[in-house]
């Protein structure tokens, strides 16, 4: 393919002639490698792009990245996105050429791979990386790109290696003080939750003085997915697989939103608009306003991931308001659903961390990330500095009392003078339940330690539900069979093509339709939601659902090496 040709003559031009601009397109192959001066620890400044907000991020002036660059002689210079995932910054770099050293593009590494931006890393990590190739291990053959193009161009850094889930950290939300005052109420449906919050909202129409809030969404951007569209399919007995549902037997794909089922899921929603109990700035606020009433400590429910919420949540923390934050619930619109959170997608190859055609030193860099993938980088951007985060105890890790309530009750400062937490997703690691050679666990997300970090109002909540942790009351990954095709939603599509065309027309659909179906009144919304099915098939849905069918089988045949 020419844009492959291009994408080789980018990395012999570095290795040849150091230009930092990709060459045009040539038959070379990439059977050179850059030359090894055995240099690792001189000061080097790489820059580096994040297509995810990082606002815990202290240019490396933190505890851990201090030891880094000690250990590495690496400075990142690193910009993150704010919201929106980045999908403009990139989109300007690929028609400008103006790369960082490194790049964590999400999805939208397709159109710097079309540009020519992104190096095939597959003998960098063959010469140069023995820790990287140790962690992916069996999994090095769900690398590659696809099928035709068989180049590495990202470290998985999303999904971790062999991991074991240990506690739920999504779902739909209520507080603590909620649970309690209500006698800890069962919550497995729709129904429960909704008369959870309604009994509770009727007793306490204002807290600390302000308007309670029963429900509020973030639908800010791309957030609309998280706590507004994705529940949909959890609620009804399908696991994530992004915009779709994939049938596991024949792999054919459809926008979830078809499934006749998850029309219900919104029903409910603008039921829960038209009695008030759904916050109506839901769809017009922006997410710092979402988390800055869920500091408040007045919202009493949420549907969300932890992470979405985690700054509001530690906010109430600090504030001595440990009742007013969360237990996590795995509701479904009726008992016939099981939800889908933990079913097992293997190794989830797909979105990462690149070296671009910009950098001077792709061996350096390599290595680099390297050093994050080996035993001493993944114990030191997950446990911190022995002596001063954590103690070595008759062979054991264990991490001082005083560390872990700072930890617990004001993380996003702990994060930001210690860096733990923030270069665990820079290159391949290891996943939670997973023992370094010394006996220890990589992470500090095993049970004992889980648990330990618990509030006393989570472990009361938890008591009451007979559980230890809150994945103890979801189904589990023994529940489900393991997806041949691991998740849908990282397959990558080719920029620019008819399909992306088709899928941000639906995007623009879903985005405008589904607000308007919730925030309707309740005898128009059969008529706004069929009104968007068929608007969805009118903008090309069928076809770039069969072509997405097509690639969901290419990923299956590439992860069982056909």
């Amino acid at each position: 393919m020419a844009t492959t040709n291009k994408k080789k003559m980018a990395f012999i031009s570095l290795i040849v002639a150091s230009l930092a601009i990709a060459g045009c397109g040539s038959n070379a192959n990439n059977s050179a490698a850059p030359v090894d001066t055995g240099d690792t620890t001189s000061p080097i400044t790489f820059s580096f792009f994040g297509a995810d907000a990082s606002p815990s991020w202290n240019k490396m002036q933190d505890a851990v990245g201090k030891a880094i660059t000690e250990k590495t002689g690496v400075t990142l210079n690193a910009e993150y996105a704010i919201s929106g995932g980045g999908q403009d910054k990139i989109a300007l770099m690929a028609a400008s050429g103006d790369y960082p050293d490194f790049i964590y593009a999400k999805s939208d590494v397709a159109k710097l791979v079309d540009a020519g931006a992104m190096l095939d890393l597959t003998d960098l990590i063959e010469e140069h990386a023995p820790n990287i190739k140790k962690v992916y291990g069996e999994y090095l053959d769900r690398l590659p790109y696809n099928n035709e193009d068989r180049a590495i161009y990202v470290i998985p850094t999303n999904a971790a290696v062999n991991q074991t889930s240990f506690d739920a950290t999504g779902g739909f939300e209520i507080q603590h003080e909620v649970l309690k005052e209500l006698g800890y109420p069962e919550v497995k449906t729709l129904t429960d939750f909704e008369n959870v919050l309604q009994t509770y909202y009727d007793k306490h129409p204002t807290i600390d003085g302000q308007p309670t809030i029963p429900l509020t969404l973030d639908a800010d951007d791309w957030r609309i997915m998280i706590t507004v569209t994705n529940p949909a399919f959890y609620t009804t007995g399908a696991p994530d697989d992004g915009e779709y549902y994939i049938n596991p037997e024949t792999f054919e794909a459809q926008l979830h939103y078809k499934r006749p089922e998850e029309k219900e899921y919104f029903r409910w929603l603008n039921h829960m608009y038209s009695i008030g109990l759904l916050d109506k700035d839901s769809f017009i606020q922006k997410s710092d306003q979402y988390k800055s009433k869920i500091s408040s400590g007045r919202v009493l429910g949420l549907i969300d991931q932890e992470w979405g919420y985690a700054d509001a949540e530690n906010a109430l923390k600090t504030a001595g308001k440990d009742e007013r934050t969360y237990a996590h619930f795995p509701v479904t619109l009726s008992e016939e659903y099981q939800d889908h959170t933990f079913v097992d997608t293997g190794f989830l190859s797909g979105w990462g961390v690149g070296i671009t055609s910009a950098t001077k030193d792709p061996v350096r860099a390599i290595k680099f990330l390297d050093f994050l993938a080996s035993d001493e980088g993944q114990v030191l951007i997950n446990w911190g500095i022995e002596g001063q985060h954590y103690n070595v105890v008759d062979g054991k890790r264990v991490i001082p009392e005083d560390v872990l309530d700072q930890k617990n009750n004001d993380n996003t400062n702990f994060i930001k003078t210690t860096g733990i937490g923030l270069y665990g997703n820079m290159s391949a690691h290891y996943g939670d339940g997973v023992l370094d050679p010394s006996g220890n666990y990589y992470t500090t997300n095993f049970p004992e330690q889980i648990v330990a970090g618990y509030s006393e109002a989570e472990k009361e909540s938890l008591a009451a539900y007979n559980a230890t942790t809150w994945k103890d009351l979801f189904p589990t990954e023994k529940d489900f069979p393991v997806k041949a095709y691991g998740a849908a939603f990282n397959i990558t599509v080719e920029e620019g093509s008819s399909y992306a065309v088709k899928f941000q027309k639906t995007q623009d659909i879903i985005r405008k339709r589904i607000p308007e179906a919730i925030l309707t009144t309740p005898e128009k919304f059969d008529a706004v939601y069929d009104a968007m099915l068929v608007e969805l098939d009118k903008a090309g849905a069928i076809e770039m659902e069969k072509e997405y069918t097509e690639l969901v089988k290419q990923r299956v045949d590439l992860w069982s090496g056909k």
